[in-house]
C-alpha cells in the first residue's frame, strides 16, 4: 500500500513537473527568445552563443545544465537531481521542436517580456516548490538560498545580473533593461510561490504538489 502510494506520488510530481518543463520551454521559444531577452544565465550563455556562432538554444541549455547538475550532484542528492535534468530535457525538448514555427517576434518586446516572464516565474516558482529547477544558475540559486536561508527569487537575480549584462553588451544594449525587467518579474513570482501557504489556500493543493 505504501508502495502503491509512493509511486502515485512520483508519478503525479513527474507529471506536474513536465507540464512545468513545457511552461519554461514555451515562455523562452515564443516569447523571449526572438527578442533576445534572457531569463537567466544558462539563457543568456545560449543568447551569446546562438548570436555569434548560431548554436541552437537548445544545444546549450542542455549541455550547460547537465554539467550544472554533475557538478551539484552531491548538494543535490540523487533525487533532486533527476526530477532536474528531466524538467531540463523536457524544456530543451520544447525548445528544440518550438524553434522552426517562432521564425519572428510574435508582438511589441514589452508584451512578450511580461508574457513570457510570468508564465516562466510561475513554472519555476512551482517547480522550486518539488524541490527541483530547470536547471542552470536555479541550481546555485536553491544551493546558496539553502545554505544562507534566503529566497531563491533574490539569489538567482544577484547571480544571474552579471551574465544578461554580458549578454546585452554583446547583442543589444537595450535587451539589458528587458533581461532585468524579466529578472525581477520572475523573482518575484518564485518568491510569492516559494512563500505560499498552501495549507491555507486548498484550491492550490490540487495544483501544486509538495514533497515533504
Amino acid at each position: 500500500m505504501i508502495e502503491k502510494r509512493m509511486g502515485c506520488e512520483s508519478s503525479i510530481s513527474n507529471s506536474r513537473s513536465h507540464t512545468r518543463g513545457f511552461y519554461a520551454g514555451s515562455s523562452h521559444d515564443t516569447f523571449l527568445f526572438p527578442h533576445h531577452i534572457s531569463s537567466g544565465g544558462a539563457a543568456g550563455i545560449s543568447i551569446i552563443l546562438h548570436f555569434l556562432f548560431q548554436t541552437p538554444y537548445s544545444t546549450v541549455l542542455w549541455t550547460l545544465n547537465a554539467v550544472m547538475i554533475l557538478l551539484a550532484l552531491r548538494q543535490l542528492g540523487k533525487g533532486n537531481a533527476a526530477k532536474t535534468m528531466f524538467c531540463v530535457t523536457v524544456t530543451t525538448v520544447t525548445i528544440h521542436f518550438l524553434s522552426p514555427f517562432v521564425t519572428a517576434s510574435p508582438s511589441h518586446p514589452v508584451f512578450d517580456l511580461a508574457a513570457g516572464a510570468v508564465i516562466f516565474g510561475v513554472g519555476l516558482g512551482i517547480l522550486f516548490r518539488l524541490g527541483a529547477s530547470s536547471g542552470g544558475m536555479d541550481i546555485l540559486a536553491l544551493i546558496i538560498a539553502k545554505w544562507r536561508n534566503e529566497k531563491p527569487g533574490q539569489t538567482l537575480f544577484y547571480i544571474n545580473s552579471v551574465i544578461l549584462l554580458l549578454a546585452g553588451l554583446i547583442v543589444d544594449v537595450r535587451t539589458i533593461f528587458y533581461a532585468l525587467c524579466c529578472q525581477w518579474i520572475s523573482g518575484k513570482i518564485i518568491d510569492w510561490i516559494h512563500s505560499f501557504s498552501i495549507q491555507k489556500h486548498s484550491i492550490f493543493r490540487k495544483l501544486i504538489f509538495v514533497n515533504k
